[in-house]
Order: structure tokens, then sequence, then C-alpha cells
């Protein structure tokens, strides 16, 4: 037949393999970690809570390509328990260096020592994209002719998925022209033929596009590699360092789960940057060394048998007594023995008389507390560390702590930390950082200390309370007050513990601090939390 060529089943099969790459061609992905929506939906809240994301978002922007998602990619990588990378076939070839990228996170050496710190944890996960932003800068600028050649692949695949469309409207065109056995007209013939041509030849140049792409990257990727396992390390080291700072101030992992994003930045930043933060791991070791006596420590424990004495403590009673009971004439003369407290009890050795009533730490802020001993340490530091670590210890007890804050006789701040609700952490930091200066007064703090005690009596009738004075200056107090001192310390059951921080004087025999204090000691050694131990298992 004139003006016709072959049949449109012929065509279809020359062009099948067209059509189906025009069909596939729409199932490539923009990211490299497999997400789910959850995780979708926590990379979006945690970007919209960080300001810090944002602005590294937006800086990145300016230079570089599909920034957003590169830092949503490792962001999900430090955040998911069990990241997954796609293949590379599966990438949109314009995202094959973010997928290089963070190829070389995961494989760094390094990365499993930060996952432990962040998986599940969209706040440290932010962070510790924030702390590989210099590295991601470097990864990125070094990959750069990489992603250039990328997008070039990129253009010659649309180019070749356009070409393949192309061949598929070309061949309907033919199908609608044909007749009733299928014959084709030429132009419709030759149309599909010019398609397929087209195809072919977007397809080699899509493939030495991709070839291309491949070697750049196969250049970038030591570049790539030691700026990811540089930017790991120092993401880890300061995931490491937060957690770290975040325990010795005793903030636990449920607390910072439920604290908001901003909030718990801001407390980081507060940590990182205020008065204490370089003692941070004296202030660690002294709440973990306090923790362990603690629990060494039983309270009225039997000890050693060491014979018969009289009570009402049922759970000593000698047997002979208890067989009193079984006998219902001498029933009643038990029970007399009993509110008379002279039952015969067995005696023993290593009983501790603990106190019920609150703990209540003065702190020495005179500006001579600003020295250093050992290791740089400070006498402040050496004694908020103390301080912090009896919070625990009351916390522990269930009973009240309040942390005076003294030096001059016009200098005092008190914080209370009362015992029926948990200590707030702005307010215990306040108490650690804040520094009054001057000179020392023992009267003040202390006098206010024994109306603290006077007053939970009064409400509570809650005696035997402990305090604990932290200082390294001696100075003098009148007779009159020491005479209402001793009256009150008498009438409330309560004692005083002394530590004379660098100042050895401070705890000699005819010292006024040892005149006041039950049990003094002396600390020389900023070092060794351990020198205040047998402190925590008393008290």
């Amino acid at each position: 037949m004139d003006g016709t060529r072959g049949g449109i089943g012929e065509l279809a099969s020359r062009a099948g393999r067209w059509l189906a790459r025009s069909a596939a061609a729409s199932g490539q992905h923009t990211t490299a970690v497999v997400a789910d929506r959850f995780d979708r939906f926590t990379w979006q809240d945690t970007y919209g809570q960080s300001a810090g994301l944002r602005d590294l978002a937006e800086e990145l922007n300016q230079r570089y390509d599909h920034i957003t998602d590169v830092l949503t990619d490792a962001f999900l990588a430090a955040y998911k328990v069990g990241p997954r990378l796609r293949e590379r076939a599966e990438m949109d070839p314009s995202r094959l260096v973010n997928h290089q990228v963070i190829t070389s996170l995961l494989d760094s050496p390094e990365f499993a020592e930060l996952h432990r710190e962040t998986a599940g944890d969209p706040y440290a996960a932010a962070m510790a994209v924030l702390a590989q932003a210099a590295a991601l800068r470097r990864m990125l600028e070094s990959s750069r002719a990489a992603q250039e050649q990328a997008e070039r692949a990129k253009k010659a695949r649309q180019a070749a998925e356009d070409a393949a469309t192309a061949v598929g409207e070309a061949l309907q065109e033919a199908a609608d022209q044909a007749d009733q056995d299928g014959t084709v007209p030429s132009p419709a013939d030759d149309a599909v033929h010019q398609a397929i041509e087209a195809a072919d030849a977007a397809e080699a140049a899509a493939r030495q596009a991709a070839r291309a792409a491949e070697q750049a990257g196969t250049a970038a990727a030591p570049g790539v590699r030691a700026a990811a396992r540089n930017a790991v390390a120092k993401a880890a080291g300061a995931a490491r360092e937060e957690s770290a700072l975040m325990r010795a101030w005793g903030v636990g992992s449920g607390e910072l789960e439920r604290m908001p994003f901003d909030q718990r930045a801001r407390l980081a930043e507060r940590l990182r940057t205020g008065r204490l933060a370089q003692w941070a791991e004296l202030i660690g070791r002294f709440r973990q060394m306090a923790d362990g006596e603690r629990a060494r420590k039983v309270e009225n424990a039997t000890g050693e048998l060491v014979g018969v004495t009289l009570g009402d403590d049922l759970s000593r009673v000698i047997p002979s007594e208890l067989a009193n009971l079984g006998l219902p004439a001498l029933r009643a003369v038990f029970a007399a023995r009993y509110a008379a407290g002279e039952l015969m009890l067995y005696d023993s050795q290593g009983e501790q008389r603990t106190g019920r009533g609150a703990i209540i730490a003065c702190v020495d802020t005179s500006h001579s507390m600003y020295e250093a001993g050992p290791g740089g340490v400070t006498r402040e530091a050496w004694a908020k560390a103390c301080a912090l670590a009896l919070l625990d210890q009351a916390r522990d007890a269930g009973r009240d702590f309040v942390g005076i804050l003294f030096s001059a006789a016009d200098k005092l701040k008190v914080f209370r930390f009362p015992a029926d609700r948990p200590a707030d952490l702005t307010q215990v930091l306040d108490f650690a950082e804040t520094f009054l200066g001057g000179g020392t007064s023992y009267q003040r703090p202390l006098s206010a200390a024994g109306e603290l005690l006077e007053e939970e009596f009064n409400d509570t009738t809650r005696m035997r309370g402990d305090i604990v004075m932290l200082t390294d200056d001696d100075c003098g107090v009148t007779e009159t007050w020491m005479r209402g001192w001793n009256e009150a310390k008498h009438r409330l059951g309560f004692r005083v513990f002394g530590l004379a921080i660098g100042a050895p004087r401070v705890a000699e025999a005819d010292s006024v601090l040892d005149a006041l204090c039950d049990n003094l000691r002396s600390i020389e050694d900023f070092t060794d939390v351990h020198a205040a131990a047998d402190l925590f298992r008393v008290i």
C-alpha cells in the first residue's frame, strides 16, 4: 500500500524498552537515609525549633545545592536507631554527592561513638549536625566539581527520560493513525523511528554524563572521607562532653527528653559557659562518690552483737523475753516492760544515728575562696561540689536541703530546696554560681541555719538536722551568741560538721570552728573528693 510502512506491532516492539524506561523514571529519591513519616515529622519539628539548623541551612543554601536534603540525611543518620542508606541506583543523580557525604559519615570509625549519644534523641542529633557544620562545608566544597557533574548527569538523565516519553507519544500517534490491519502511514512510522534514534542518543549522552559524574565523585572521595572522619570525631566529642556535663549537674536523661528544645539548648549553653563549668568533672566525681557512700551506709545496722541491753526495740528482743508471750499469765508483764522500755535486747556495735531534719550547707563565698589549690581547683569549686552532693544526699533521704551562701555579716543568700518537690535546676545553678565576695562572718549564716531548723521543728516537730560549714577562714563569735547557739543546739538536737578548705589553721583544736563543730576536718587536696567520704556515711 502506497505511503505506508510496517505495522504497529513491529513499532511497539522496537519502542518497548523506551516505554519501560519512561514508566520507571519516577522512582528516584532525593534523600539517602531511608525514613518513614514519623522520622520526617521528627526532623521537621526539630528543624522548626532549632534556629541553629535554620541558620546553617540558609548559609549553605547560598553556595550549594540541595542543602535541606543533606541536612535531613545528616540528622536522620544520627537520630535513627538503625540508619539504613538507599542504594546509589535508587538516588536522583543530583543527590549522589549527598549520598557520598552521608556514606562517609556512617562509615567513619567514630560514628558508633557518636551514635550512642544521639540515637533516639532529636536534640542530640541536631547538635551533632551543628557540630559537623564546618566539616560539612569542607565536604561540599571539595565535592563541588562532582556536584556540577552530577547536575549535568541529572539534566542528561532528564533529557533521556523526555526522549523516552517522546517515543511513547510518537507510538501512540502512530497507533491512532494505523488502519484496521495495523499498517502505519509513513510519516507516523518515520516519527516513531526518529523518536527512537533521539532516545538512543539521549541515553548514550546520559550514560556518558553518569560516568563523568562517577569519576568526579571518585576523585572527591578521599577528601570527603577525611572531612567526614573529622566531622564525626568532633561531633562525638561535643555530644560526649554535653552528656557528661548534664550528668555532672544531676540532669537525668528522662528530664532531658521532657525538656523543650530551646530550654535544653539554653541549659546546655549555661552549663558550658557558667562560672563553675570548668569544674563539672569535679562536681560529677563528688556526686558519684557520695552516691557510692550512700549505697554502703545502712541506717540502724545491727552490726556486731556485743551483749544485752534494755529498751523497746522489738526487732532485737532476746528469745527468753519472746517466750513470755507464749504464756498468757506473763503477757501483761511483757507489755508493761515494753511500755517502760525495759525489755532485754541484743546490744550491738555499728549503729548510726543519722539526721531526720534538714541538711543545711553553709558555703563561704568570701574573696579568699577564689584561691586555687592542686590541679587548679578553687576553694569555691570544691565547696560548691561538696554542697551539691549534700543536696543529692538530702533528696535521697527525703530531707529538706538549704544552701546558705555567706561572706561578710551583711551578705547572705539562702536557697531552699524542700523535700516534697523536685529541685529546680535553675535554682540549683543559681546556688552553684552565686559568689558574694567580701569578708567572713560565722554568726550570720549559723544563726540563719538555726532559725531554719527551729522553724522546721515548729512546723513538723522534726529534729536532728545537720549543718555543714564549708569555709577557709576563722572568725570570732560573741559569748552571748555562743550561749544562745548551744541552747538551740541542745533543744533541736542538730549536729554541726566543719570543713576547713585549704586552711589547716582553721581546723586546729583552739579555733572557733572547732568549738562550733561536732566533727571537723581539714581539706588540702582539692582534687580529692574522698576526703569528705565519711561525711556522707553519717549525715
